[in-house]
């Protein structure tokens, strides 16, 4: 999992017209890519309907396409990847699909040992299904995920309920999570003192360690937490970066962190958010946005988090 993603050789231009779903293909390589989703279907026995961003059975279930497209653009080694790629992906889901509930089959000791925490944006899942979705901050919510060998079981309200109470729950999935072990971390350095860390890793949950902050933060680099608290941007499931708040490189950071949430963010397998927050405390605040036109960035600070930065200045300057 590299730190900064690179396009694949073969590409068609932006010049090309592009699919009306998904913009980083071009027209010709989103047909491809629909082509190759029905054969691998069709390769298991099953005929599907193919539509720009759902494929459909005679069973009427649907099968998204987003996170399998956003995967294929991401892959540095460009289509001639694309069809192992669908063909293990789409293997993957019917297995999923057609074997028994693992809620079912697994003793319950077992399914607490195998949950963890996942932190969500709004779009990730359907909040009627999650009743006890914890809000982290606007658009940014964590659940429980049950962790199997082929997938991510989400789990929902009427699922956790015969495993135990809520905080219990709650409580034993961050267990987990501390104890999965780092799977890489990069240091990105700039002008001005401009510094952030982040961890990377295959891990579905690398992002929501921002659940566990205090310990991710001393196992990377030693550090101590400060009252000041910390940038953190998670912009998606394999990315987490932060910036220990101590003066005023905070201010560089800042804007270097907003650039690398958003292009995180975008055409991206597993995309949470292109906004870096404020974690203090286990509470988040954000601070970037997207400006009025909506094509950039802007950064929108609070009265505490203006008083934050005019002490470090002043403290700079004394």
């Amino acid at each position: 999992m590299g730190l900064f993603r690179r396009r694949g050789p073969k590409r068609d231009g932006r010049d090309a017209p592009r699919d009306p779903e998904f913009d980083y293909f071009s027209a010709d390589e989103g047909a491809l890519f629909r082509a190759q989703v029905r054969e691998a279907f069709a390769e298991q026995g099953l005929e599907v309907s193919v539509y720009a961003d759902v494929v459909s059975d005679s069973a009427g279930r649907q099968f998204g396409l987003a996170n399998l497209a956003a995967v294929l653009h991401n892959d540095d080694r460009g289509p001639r990847s694309w069809p192992e790629l669908v063909r293990r992906h789409v293997g993957m889901v019917l297995r999923t699909m057609d074997a028994p509930s693992a809620l079912e089959t697994l003793p319950t000791d077992q399914i607490r040992s195998q949950i963890y925490p996942r932190v969500l944006g709004s779009e990730g899942f359907d909040p009627e299904s999650f009743g006890y979705a914890r809000r982290l901050a606007p658009g940014l919510y964590e659940i429980i995920a049950l962790d199997l060998p082929e997938s991510v079981m989400m789990l929902t309200d009427d699922a956790l309920e015969p495993l135990g109470d809520l905080p219990y729950l709650r409580e034993q999935a961050l267990y987990n999570l501390r104890g999965l072990p780092l799977e890489g971390h990069e240091t990105v350095k700039g002008d001005a003192g401009m510094r952030f860390e982040v961890v990377l890793g295959d891990s579905f949950y690398t992002a929501s360690r921002v659940l566990a902050l205090e310990s991710v933060v001393r196992e990377v680099t030693g550090e101590a937490l400060t009252a000041n608290g910390v940038l953190v941007a998670l912009p998606f499931r394999h990315q987490l970066a932060y910036h220990v708040i101590r003066d005023t490189t905070v201010i560089p950071t800042l804007n270097a962190m907003a650039s690398f949430a958003a292009a995180g963010y975008a055409d991206t397998p597993g995309a949470i958010s292109p906004y870096v927050y404020w974690w203090r405390d286990g509470t988040l605040t954000q601070l970037s946005d997207r400006d009025e036109d909506g094509d950039g960035l802007r950064i929108t600070v609070g009265e505490e988090f203006q008083e934050l930065l005019e002490r470090l200045v002043a403290e700079g300057e004394g």
